[in-house]
């Protein structure tokens, strides 16, 4: 009984101290990296844990991460499980946890899942073995050199590190880094995939293995820490966001687009996650130009515009930094911090709870969990942007029934769930967009719904180049000459009543080498029976895949021929824009008895290798046109000055002229 008395007490001590309250719903989020070599000889000797809470608090700042143990495989607070730093002399964390709880800051302890340096070189047996029998990656000069298997022991102690910080530290939640699936064949490993049937010999099947070992110990993390507190936050990066929705409660989209992100790749996130679910969402951006990078502090401008595309589409602001080893107060960074949040909080009030109003589906039915290099999907969200149309990414995990649109962009094959949808969605009266070889069964032999498309598929076509001429129903704005598709395609043949709205045109040659010519000039011929545009109903397609050739080429006549056909099926869109340019950027949102508008003008510059902004573009004298369904508005301001906007209603449309938008305008209008 003596023994078991210290025991109880120790499990039963922290809840006394720290009570459990609710989940906390971040708003100012800060994101401190801390991956500390071992020989840093003076860790946290300069750390002033009152002065540095004090400081973010300042800020506005309510929720921060914090490293409790970094890919070094170095913790920062007292464990008995783990290795805590050599140089570091105290509980650095604990101190941290313990002024964040006094100050009304949550704070989230940050573990990297996927790497542990110092733990994988004390045991071997813990790292991944690769298909090429090496335990170390090439490049060596890199974090990821070693990884971790997470079907050894290894899965334990991370998970015995978690139920240690859970606790005995008031944390409000944990982000588990680097959750990826790399592919290991160590014993362990190949010993489960033969039980399971699985191929260890395959290459693409081990790697399935390892992102479902990787979800595994995703869930087994949840599941240890929310029995110890149930109102935690937890996130796994790397993992796909519906694949962990179940064992996670809450979302981070980490964004550095000044590195190897840029600026394609928040867009389509943040279209994408509204539609999982009522999950909160950060918008993780760094202060920094690249991860690792000590020295470097972008203009506040730049962080500012990623911020407000964020909270125009429902995302918290979070700002990445590096935390000095030694605990220096970095006063520049957070003189910088400050400025921008509290410029954003004068807004708060208009973007608390607001939720994005969407008229449009981009349907992306794949894996979601990593878009960098998908040009169709970004092409498509970029395009639809620059439209100013509202818009969501939407998979087979959400609801498409709200949708008046729904566009497939160039490759998406139908499955027998798609289709499903899609056939109720058409007989339904509402519009589907195709493009390229979207719309084709997973075999790419026949289109799926052939009644609903009105056109049958004849194969591949060989133009190259591609041309295509619009007839006069969809050549508004294009100039009077074949046009390059910039991209491939199919050959269709229309049927019944569906009507050819363009026209593929032959080149004299494709191209080619012939042996003693290059054919690198070939210009078109002759315009074909060939169908580039069908329509049939409210089911547009187009032969060729006009999202790639966007991409490659960003073909204004591309972009002005799809706007087009959108019009035909959306002629009142939400919004509407005069001397509006193409690079600034349209949301809607809604509150309860209120709309708001957010009208956006960055444009990012292509300076070397990196994108940046700098300045914010100043526009004048806009109008713009919001739909206003039946409802009375009658008070239209800026905010947050509250500046009386002059307004006139006419139709369907409430017009609204803005004098003066200088990077970004708040546009309120109230019933």
């Amino acid at each position: 009984m003596k023994k078991i008395i210290p025991f109880v007490i120790y499990l039963v001590l922290p809840f006394l101290v720290y009570p459990q309250g609710k989940i906390h719903t971040p708003k100012y989020c800060l994101f401190y990296d801390n991956h500390t070599m071992p020989a840093i000889p003076d860790v946290g000797e300069n750390f002033d844990v009152e002065a540095f809470t004090d400081r973010i608090k300042a800020c506005g700042v309510d929720y921060l991460t914090f490293h409790a143990r970094c890919n070094l495989g170095m913790a920062y607070y007292d464990t008995k499980i783990g290795i805590k730093h050599p140089s570091l002399k105290y509980d650095l964390f604990g101190q941290l946890a313990d002024a964040c709880n006094r100050k009304g800051i949550a704070l989230t302890a940050y573990l990297n899942g996927g790497i542990s340096s110092a733990e994988g070189l004390k045991h071997r047996e813990w790292t991944t073995l690769y298909f090429d029998g090496r335990e170390y990656r090439e490049p060596r000069f890199t974090p990821y050199v070693r990884t971790m298997c997470y079907n050894t022991a290894y899965r334990d102690h991370l998970i015995a590190m978690v139920e240690e910080i859970a606790r005995n530290y008031p944390v409000s939640g944990f982000f588990i880094d680097c959750l990826q699936n790399f592919p290991c064949v160590c014993p362990v490993c190949v010993k489960e995939m033969k039980e399971k049937g699985i191929d260890w010999n395959n290459l693409d099947e081990v790697t399935k293995f390892s992102e479902f070992s990787a979800l595994r110990l995703a869930e087994d993390i949840y599941k240890a820490a929310t029995k110890i507190n149930p109102n935690l936050l937890i996130y796994h990066n790397n993992p796909g966001y519906e694949e962990q929705s179940k064992f996670s409660t809450y979302f981070e989209v980490e964004c550095l687009p000044a590195g190897a992100w840029g600026y394609e790749y928040l867009p389509v996130l943040s279209h994408y996650l509204r539609t999982l679910g009522d999950y909160p969402v950060l918008n993780m951006t760094g202060r920094f130009y690249d991860w690792g990078d000590f020295g470097g502090l972008r203009p506040g401008e730049a962080i500012k515009s990623e911020l407000l595309y964020g909270l125009a589409n429902g995302m918290r602001p979070n700002i990445g930094g590096h935390f000095h080893p030694r605990g220096d107060l970095e006063n520049a960074v957070l003189d910088r911090v400050e400025r921008i949040y509290r410029e954003l909080q004068t807004m708060e009030p208009w973007f608390d709870n607001a939720k994005n109003i969407t008229e449009i589906a981009i349907v992306y039915p794949k894996k979601i969990a990593n878009i960098r290099g998908d040009r169709q999907l970004k092409s498509a969200v970029r395009m639809l942007s620059e439209l100013k149309q509202q818009f969501d990414v939407v998979t087979l995990a959400s609801d498409w029934s709200k949708y008046k649109v729904l566009i497939f962009p160039d490759d998406i094959l139908f499955d027998e769930e798609t289709a499903r949808r899609v056939k109720k969605h058409v007989n339904e009266g509402k519009a589907v967009i195709s493009t390229g070889f979207s719309g084709l069964d997973p075999e790419k032999r026949h289109f799926v719904l052939e009644q609903e498309w009105g056109i049958k598929f004849l194969g591949e076509n060989p133009f190259d180049p591609a041309y295509f001429t619009v007839g006069e129903n969809c050549n508004e704005g294009l100039p009077d000459m074949p046009l390059s598709l910039y991209s491939n395609g199919i050959e269709v043949e229309a049927s019944g009543k569906t009507r050819t709205e363009a026209r593929l045109v032959k080149p004299y040659h494709n191209r080619d080498w012939d042996g003693e010519y290059a054919f690198y000039y070939n210009p078109p011929d002759k315009v074909t029976e060939k169908p580039a545009l069908t329509i049939n109903g409210q089911v547009a397609h187009f032969s060729h895949r006009i999202f790639s050739g966007y991409y490659d080429k960003a073909s204004v006549e591309l972009r002005t021929v799809f706007s087009n056909v959108l019009d035909r099926f959306l002629a009142k869109p939400l919004v509407k824009t005069k001397n509006l340019p193409s690079f600034s950027r349209v949301f809607v949102t809604e509150q309860p008895k209120r709309r708001m508008v957010h009208l956006l003008s960055y444009l990012p510059e292509m300076r070397g290798n990196t994108q940046m902004i700098e300045e914010p573009i100043e526009l004048d004298n806009i109008t713009l046109s919001l739909r206003h369904d039946d409802r009375n508005f009658k008070n239209i301001y800026l905010a947050p000055e509250k500046v009386k906007l002059s307004y006139t209603l006419e139709g369907d449309y409430v017009h609204i002229n803005v004098p003066k938008s200088k990077g970004y305008s708040l546009l309120v209008i109230e019933e």
